[in-house]
């Protein structure tokens, strides 16, 4: 297995199916039974799920433009800039765009040449594309650590 693949085999497990220490520790599995209620809802002052589940997938896409030949446009600073989702149709549309993103992003960084993963991404100051693929995967467990101990929080309320 080369090193892109098992990246995607990690990606695909933390976004998709993966089961971690014999848990259901995924991002799919974890937004499976959160419903609009509980993704609006707020734990005092922690984020709420729906704006955390933005937030990563804002840079799925990003990361998939880049993939794709385009340029870097996604900045911190706009991540959290989620309109209000005042539906479960909304939701549920928004976590099947996250799920049908990760897929994607899995697909690309599986298919890539190995080589590629040492290529500056977009430039030089952004460092390789490994650098990124593996600084994917660091924001994306923390954020779903988040996400985690926030429906636990929100179950016990």
């Amino acid at each position: 297995m080369t090193l892109n693949e098992q990246l995607a085999k990690q990606l695909k497990d933390l976004f998709l199916s993966g089961q971690w220490i014999g848990t259901d520790l995924n991002l799919k599995a974890q937004l499976q039974d959160v419903d609009i209620s509980m993704a609006n809802a707020k734990y005092e002052s922690l984020n709420t799920i729906a704006i955390l589940a933005f937030h990563l997938n804002y840079y799925l896409e990003g990361m998939i433009k880049v993939f794709k030949g385009g340029s870097l446009d996604i900045r911190d600073q706009y991540s959290y800039d989620m309109t209000p989702i005042t539906s479960q149709v909304e939701w549920d549309t928004m976590r099947d765009n996250i799920f049908r993103n990760a897929e994607y992003f899995v697909y690309l960084v599986e298919q890539m040449p190995t080589s590629q993963l040492q290529d500056a991404f977009t430039d030089e100051k952004y460092g390789t594309y490994l650098r990124n693929i593996l600084g994917m995967l660091e924001h994306s467990y923390y954020h779903l650590g988040q996400i985690v101990l926030i429906k636990k929080l929100l179950k016990n309320k």
